[in-house]
């Protein structure tokens, strides 16, 4: 099982968008026959198996192993991934066009955070090695001081991409965001 699945096809999107059939793929955690998803959930085989149908015509779930209960086969089916994540591509934008990639907009940050989104779940989970670094923070910076706060960690940041960023060694990416944090949002 994959720890995160990136849906970038909108039938796979339109998989998910029935409540009950989260709660079966949320049931599918585990091995599960529909008999056994039904009884947890208290619906119909019949109507589990057609959920978990179209769950593995879209990707996110698969088959197994299978078993024989009185004569009668009956699949073990599986998530693909732990987590799924929506492509902000699939639902696209109000006006359509892409954003001015103008730094200092929140516009920029939503694509550079879509873009975030779709290297991290491009990387091979399986590869031995991942270095990587998460670092998130908060700091608080009175009015008069804000453009000398943002001159500085733009110089911080271009130090870093100077004496780093050389042609040969491992390529790296790094994305940093500053943006104003809603008191009222925990």
């Amino acid at each position: 099982m994959r720890d995160v699945l990136y849906l970038e096809q909108r039938e796979q999107a339109e998989a998910l968008l029935k409540p009950q059939r989260i709660e079966v793929l949320r049931q599918l955690a585990e091995p599960r026959t529909c008999t056994e998803i039904a009884t947890r959930l208290g619906q119909t085989p019949q109507r589990v198996y057609y959920h978990v149908k179209q769950l593995v015509a879209a990707g996110l779930a698969e088959q197994v192993a299978e078993r024989r209960v009185r004569g009668i086969s009956e699949g073990i089916y599986q998530a693909v991934a732990r987590s799924y994540w929506l492509s902000p591509r699939l639902v696209g934008r109000i006006g359509g066009a892409r954003r001015a990639q103008d730094e200092l907009s929140l516009g920029y940050l939503l694509d550079l955070m879509e873009e975030v989104q779709a290297d991290i779940a491009a990387l091979d989970r399986t590869a031995p090695e991942l270095p990587s670094i998460g670092v998130s923070g908060e700091i608080r910076v009175p009015a008069e001081r804000r453009q000398e706060f943002l001159h500085d960690l733009q110089s911080t940041l271009q130090d870093l991409f100077t004496r780093y960023g050389g042609a040969e060694g491992d390529a790296f990416k790094l994305a940093v965001a500053c943006y104003p944090k809603d008191e009222n949002h925990e």
